[in-house]
């Protein structure tokens, strides 16, 4: 019986993991396509492309705090004060640590020689996932 209870409980949280998995996932799209948009327009508007970049990751940054603290980890966000205050700095530090990530292996790539679209597909990749886990394991832990 309490193997039973074990299993059903283990394959509960597996299934409630997938769902934030899949929000997580849902909101940093939004979150980039928000980061895109800010840049293209920027750069339609006649700024610099290292402005506008920096701009438009920011507004993505923006974006993925409200949806992350709104839509994903909703049961793990502090409510006011220095806690609220210490959960939005540490999720600003983990998404410098994915641009950190992205901005590595990109650059390696380049010196290596390899194609950078790749290379940022890749990265895109591997910033997801560091991102995700200092998220769910620190930030909204």
């Amino acid at each position: 019986m309490i193997a039973l209870f074990h299993r059903l409980f283990h394959s509960m949280l597996h299934r409630m993991g997938r769902v934030i998995l899949l929000r997580y996932l849902a909101a940093s799209g939004v979150a980039l396509a928000a980061d895109m948009a800010a840049f293209l327009a920027l750069l339609k508007l006649g700024a610099a492309a290292m402005p506008a970049s920096i701009a438009g990751y920011g507004i993505g940054i923006v974006a993925h705090w409200l949806l992350s603290s709104r839509t994903v980890f909703t049961g793990n966000v502090a409510v006011d004060g220095a806690g609220r205050m210490r959960q939005k700095s540490l999720f600003v530090m983990s998404a410098l640590v994915g641009l950190a990530i992205t901005a590595g292996i990109v650059g390696l790539g380049s010196l290596l020689g390899a194609d950078p679209r790749l290379c940022k597909l890749l990265a895109v990749g591997v910033s997801f996932m560091v991102t995700w886990l200092l998220r769910e394991k620190i930030v909204f832990a």
